[in-house]
């Protein structure tokens, strides 16, 4: 067996492209290695700011043989055809194999083919990764005709200690590569596979990326304790630190005091997306004014000068934002709203200046709709929310907060730091004298801003947030704008996620598709107009309205599912078209799945199923539907039992899914398991007197109906057929 080591040197790979490119090469030569027939026991990648490398371990000295066979003519089939068989394989007539195929005798040439040895395998092979690999982007460079990402220096290619003379572009790969540039610059001979990662530590460059990061993490969390602080958890900017140092090192630094006054969430932008700086809080979290560098030398002086020279750096980068935050301040939110007018939210859309109107609007009769109609079985959120509705203020709140929502993207802090945008607006709203409500909803209308982001907790911050995800869905689809396959610019499939978790999470009781409707009437005020949409006279489209309802119901689907959810049960709920409200929806997926999980559902199933598939017959041979049950013509003491359970039975299924008490309703339902069972044991449905015969009918109607409020129980599958489908 033996070890393949295969390396490019390079110059500084951007570090958000570093993993992806280490992952493309294990998977590159995992493929070619496959279709070569060449087995191995691992394959490791390696990545650093200049290097990118596989080690790939057990790997057989050759290719094994193989045999090739390729089927001919029949052997009676004319001399023509025989001859060319012949030639095209190869093979003498006497060397060609006869079998029997059916009842027909054929000729097969069979081949056999020896193994190469693997480093003549490997050397087209890793000159084809070389020649085909993609980088998001790539550059030439000199008078060479290749590109990479950035100038190659070297290539390193070895199985065991054999050389393998790769070629690309000007290079030919050897044995050798570099390491720090600055630490160990000389050239470093690797004499075996295995030797590579200790040989480039020896040379200060920690190749392995996972490593690496380890070593930052370890490194900052000690350098943090040194000072009794905590390092601020980042985990986008620590993947692109470990990416920018090959041998780190990490300094902790001070700000200067003057700056000190500045928002934190400024003084952690501007160190982090400029200057790569972690912050560091105390256990308290607040934010402190040292920060950590993580540095690719060692030093004598223990990093002084290179704390101090950052430290410059940071100065100079804070005054920029001290002048915007002291700019900012002197011109109030509603004048900055203004200028709104001339930044363009889409072309076919408006302004979002436009956008602002819509939102306002639609976030006040959100707000409306808050009202519970029973505060007991509402979350303390609801009835918070619930009597806030009722009082003007909260309304005039969250009409406050929706028209200064956007205003801080004129700014000229959100205009350096985009990523600020509502969190400014924030700030300057509260200095403004704002109330807390409305300077919360301003920053938190953005959220949840991912999977793992937070939503939106306070009522005005629900009625804003919802509002602005709904507007940009219902103007998106609008214009045609609708996501399509794997594509979708504008995330609105997250808008809609953002809206689904914003309710789920607060457990909110509001009509989807009544605020669908309200957000489609704002249509002409927000110049959407008809000859820009498809807007019909009145601003309101059922087209559109029934599309973006379908794709939350979508994107739901998803989600229950992701929830352990069963898809049939998702279905059977979802088929009862009178639901709107989604937390109602997904409360019944909960209860109906649970129901199914129960000792009596597979039995009440059964005469459910029973009672459908004759009605299905039946109906379709009268052409009606057996809707009436005359109790005074029931003669059988199972068929009044059936319909005394179901007239027992059907005003409590009503009334607990009103009240979306769920338990009460499959409780009621559990009940007619065993009137259902005496039934179809005893009683004969389809008598020779048609007026028994339809009587006992629609008692099977009655069966249906009560199980259907529920769910559509005949999108159930069977057990036999959930356990094909899992």
């Amino acid at each position: 067996m033996a070890d393949f080591l295969f390396e490019c040197f390079s110059e500084e790979i951007p570090a958000r492209m570093q993993r992806a490119a280490m992952e493309s090469l294990k998977d590159a030569f995992a493929k070619a290695l496959a279709e070569a027939r060449l087995e191995y026991k691992s394959i490791r990648g390696f990545v650093s700011s200049r290097h990118l490398a596989v080690f790939i371990s057990g790997l057989p000295t050759q290719q094994p043989d193989i045999s090739v066979e390729k089927k001919g003519p029949k052997t009676n089939a004319p001399q023509a055809a025989i001859d060319g068989f012949v030639k095209s394989s190869g093979l003498p007539l006497d060397k060609l194999e006869k079998r029997v195929v059916g009842k027909d005798e054929v000729y097969f040439a069979i081949a056999h083919k020896k193994g190469q040895p693997t480093a003549d395998a490997l050397k087209p092979i890793s000159e084809k990764i070389l020649a085909g690999f993609s980088w998001p982007k790539s550059m030439r460079w000199g008078a060479y005709d290749v590109a990479w990402v950035r100038p190659l220096h070297s290539i390193l290619c070895l199985l065991d200690s054999t050389v393998i003379p790769v070629q690309f572009a000007h290079l030919t790969a050897s044995n050798t590569t570099h390491g720090h540039r600055f630490l160990a610059p000389s050239l470093i001979t690797i004499k075996a596979p295995s030797e590579y990662e200790a040989a480039l530590e020896k040379a200060f460059v920690i190749p392995c990326p996972d490593k690496r990061k380890a070593k930052i993490v370890e490194l900052a969390d000690k350098a943090a304790a040194s000072k009794n602080l905590q390092v601020r958890k980042d985990a986008g900017l620590l993947e692109e630190v470990m990416g920018l140092v090959e041998w780190p090192n990490v300094l902790v630094g001070t700000i200067d005091d003057k700056f000190m006054d500045l928002p934190p969430e400024v003084l952690v932008s501007e160190m982090r997306a400029h200057q790569k700086y972690f912050a560091l809080q105390n256990t308290k979290g607040e934010f402190s004014k040292h920060f950590l560098i993580t540095s690719n030398m060692t030093t004598t002086d223990e990093g002084k000068a290179i704390i101090a020279g950052n430290e410059r750096v940071l100065r100079a980068r804070l005054s920029d934002g001290r002048f915007f935050w002291d700019q900012d301040r002197t011109v109030a939110l509603a004048e900055w709203n203004k200028k709104l007018q001339g930044v363009t939210f889409h072309a076919k859309i408006g302004t979002v200046a436009d956008k602002v109107v819509r939102v306002t609007k639609l976030a006040v009769e959100i707000a409306s709709s808050l009202r519970g109609a029973d505060t007991t079985k509402q979350s303390s959120l609801d009835r918070h929310a619930s009597d806030a509705a009722r009082d003007d203020s909260f309304i005039k709140q969250v009409e406050r907060a929706a028209s200064l929502c956007k205003a801080d993207l004129v700014t000229g802090m959100v205009g350096e730091f985009p990523e600020l945008q509502g969190v400014m607006g924030r700030y300057y709203a509260l200095q403004q004298k704002e109330s807390a409500e409305v300077a919360d909803a301003i920053r938190d209308h953005y959220l949840p801003l991912g999977p793992d982001s937070p939503v939106p907790t306070a009522p005005v911050s629900i009625c804003v947030a919802l509002a602005e995800k709904i507007d940009t869905l219902v103007s998106m689809f609008a214009i045609g704008e609708k996501p399509t396959g794997s594509k979708d610019p504008f995330a609105l499939r997250r808008a809609a996620l953002g809206v689904l978790r914003t309710i789920f999470e607060n457990k909110l009781s509001i009509s989807l598709n009544s605020i669908l409707i309200e957000a489609s009437y704002f249509g002409s005020n927000g110049k959407i107009t008809k000859a820009t949409s498809t807007w019909d006279v009145v601003g309101n489209n059922k087209q559109i309205i029934g599309d973006i309802y379908n794709f939350f119901l979508d994107r739901l689907k998803v989600m229950l599912k992701d929830q352990g959810q069963r898809h049939d049960v998702i279905e059977a709920v979802l088929a009862n078209n009178t639901l709107d409200d989604l937390l109602l929806i997904v409360n019944r997926v909960k209860a109906v799945q649970a129901f199914t999980e129960s000792a009596d559902f597979e039995n009440l199933m059964a005469g459910y199923r029973r009672a459908c598939n004759i009605l299905a017959i039946e109906e379709k041979k009268d052409s009606c539907k057996f809707e009436i049950v005359d109790s005074a013509a029931l003669i059988v003491i199972e068929e009044t039992a059936l319909n005394n359970a179901i007239v027992k039975a059907r005003p409590i299924v009503e009334k607990s899914l009103t009240s979306d008490d769920y338990p009460q309703a499959i409780a009621a339902l559990s009940a007619l398991r065993n009137p259902i069972d005496s039934f179809f044991e005893k009683v004969m449905v389809n008598d020779a007197d048609e007026q028994i015969r339809a009587n006992r009918l629609g008692l099977l109607n009655g069966i249906r109906e009560i199980m259907n409020g529920l769910a559509d129980f005949s999108k159930i599958e069977a057990p036999a057929t959930q356990k094909k489908a899992a």
